[in-house]
């Protein structure tokens, strides 16, 4: 598996995703796999549409190349998602609801050769395609398009040879950056696989008796790791929800008899608010996995109070595979820790001017990561490869410290990012937004604290000399060329901005303006 790393220490370790998911048809095949509304799929059933629809992208060419994923959730985009890998191509997953700025520049920096997208997106995906290059374009879900279970019964059906290799590249993931652009995360078979077992570890399951409920967006890491993969897996059940809403959560953790609930932040907070919460069946409930954002300690207590269930928080990032750390179900409950690194996985404390001065227990700087879960690289970035992957270490840009019980700690963040409902905001993306607008002179974004979001963006802006552009206007603007999430909550027209004695925007100054207004 990955070079220098001894993974016999961990659960079985399949080759790549797509072995793993051939194995729990062979075992489990009758077994429920995949349920979305009205739609399910048994494990024999799941690996005959991967089979179906993966032979046809390798005769779009789609082998070694990429397959971009533009999906909700649905039945739909699990079997997209494994049908890219066993065609021997690189998956890359997206927003769906990303405007037509941020899908465009995806697309083109992926070199994507076949674009799968839901019915409801073909309006911007399509003419995208077009304008791109991209030849090979499958429409799916809706009225318009078509589904990806029509090859479950066909007995005859087989996965195209050759299947990948752990060397090959699995999914391209993309992420925010600090210059604005997002960039695509190479991540290898062995290293989604390995990480997979990682997490097998520390969280165990229980074969062919698991229902997860799978609320989060399918083309984020977290969904796919704890949701998607964990599923497969453990050969249990998935049952998608298309959309969240709350009273249909709770309502499904009592009648799909629910064992697992990965979530973020937002969505327990507002579980425990909704009315219907405390007549809800919690009793098949084991575990509730929070990740994406720190989660107060108040609503881990409220949670069990009601539930009876832990909910255990980890940490990692889409660069790490994605997860590096995790709070064992029944080891030692710390507040605000995240909890000890995964199996395989090496954890330190840096100073934040060099990354290079390993820090003692207690003391905060940057957290880096060492383990065979880590990317390859960012494509098309060298210069950016080499500043997050220094000696073999991923700097994470995020500051913490480790007690002396390896129990990992979140202090800050040395990038300049947000993170607005489990979702990574890099403002320096919504300040280019902002500087495209015509009347706008000067603008700079920051996250400040919201109790319900965790973060939300506010911005300010100078106008133009005699320009005469409202708030609702440079709202509108931001709304037509960001995901909704990315929208400033509001945006402040003042004189000017708040800069350091060399002219640059003072970051720190900002965030304590912005946080005072809120």
């Amino acid at each position: 598996m990955a070079e220098g790393w001894d993974t016999r220490v961990l659960p079985r370790v399949h080759p790549t995703v797509v072995h793993m998911l051939a194995d729990a048809a062979a075992r489990s095949g009758d077994a429920t796999a995949l349920v979305c509304g009205d739609r399910q799929l048994a494990y024999a059933q799941y690996l005959r549409c991967v089979a179906g629809f993966a032979r046809e992208l390798v005769a779009m060419g789609a082998r070694g190349s990429r397959v971009a994923l533009v999906c909700g959730n649905s039945l739909d985009m699990p079997v997209a998602m494994f049908a890219a890998h066993a065609a021997g191509a690189q998956a890359v997953p997206i927003n769906p609801t990303y405007t037509a700025r941020e899908l465009s520049h995806i697309l083109g920096d992926a070199g994507v050769q076949v674009a799968v997208y839901d019915d409801d997106v073909a309006g911007t995906v399509e003419p995208l395609c077009a304008s791109l290059g991209i030849a090979h374009r499958v429409r799916v879900g809706g009225s318009g398009g078509r589904s990806l279970d029509h090859w479950k019964d066909d007995a005859a059906l087989a996965l195209p040879e050759p299947l990948p290799t752990p060397s090959d590249y699995a999914t391209l993931q993309y992420t925010g950056g600090t210059t604005g652009l997002p960039k695509g995360v190479n991540i290898t078979h062995a290293q989604m696989a390995i990480n997979i077992s990682q997490r097998e570890a520390a969280l165990p399951t229980r074969p062919d008796d698991e229902r997860i409920l799978c609320m989060m967006p399918l083309f984020h890491v977290f969904a796919v790791a704890m949701c998607l993969h964990l599923t497969v897996y453990c050969r249990g059940k998935l049952v998608i929800m298309p959309r969240y809403k709350p009273e249909i959560l709770l309502e499904l953790i009592g009648r799909e008899r629910i064992t697992r609930l990965p979530a973020g932040p937002t969505v327990f907070i507002g579980l425990l608010a909704h009315e219907n919460f405390a007549g809800t069946d919690f009793s098949s409930l084991r575990t509730a996995y929070s990740g994406s954002a720190p989660l107060p300690e108040e609503t881990i207590k409220r949670w069990r109070e009601g539930t009876g269930t832990p909910i255990l928080e980890g940490f990692g990032q889409t660069e790490a595979g994605p997860v590096l750390t995790y709070v064992r179900d029944g080891g030692p409950f710390k507040a605000g820790s995240v909890g000890p690194a995964l199996p395989l996985t090496e954890i330190q404390i840096v100073d934040v001017e060099t990354g290079t001065r390993v820090l003692g227990t207690g003391e905060k700087g940057e957290i880096r990561a060492r383990g065979p879960q880590i990317m390859s690289g960012y494509r098309n970035r060298p210069k950016e490869t080499m500043e997050a992957l220094r000696a073999g270490w991923l700097h994470t840009g995020d500051v913490g410290e480790i007690d002396a019980d390896g129990y990992l700690s979140i202090r800050d963040r040395k990038k300049d990012m947000a993170i607005v409902g489990g979702y990574n905001v890099y403002p320096r993306e919504i300040d280019e937004v902002l500087f495209a607008h015509p009347a706008v002179r000067d603008a700079a974004a920051s996250g400040v604290p919201d109790a319900y979001y965790g973060e939300v963006i506010r911005a300010y802006v100078v106008l133009r000399e005699g320009a005469k552009a409202s708030v609702d206007d440079l709202l509108a603007h931001c709304t037509a060329n960001l995901a909704r999430y990315k929208v400033p909550s509001k945006i402040y027209l003042v004189a000017e901005l708040p800069r350091t004695t060399v002219g640059k925007v003072d970051r720190n100054v900002l965030r304590q303006k912005l946080a005072a207004e809120a």
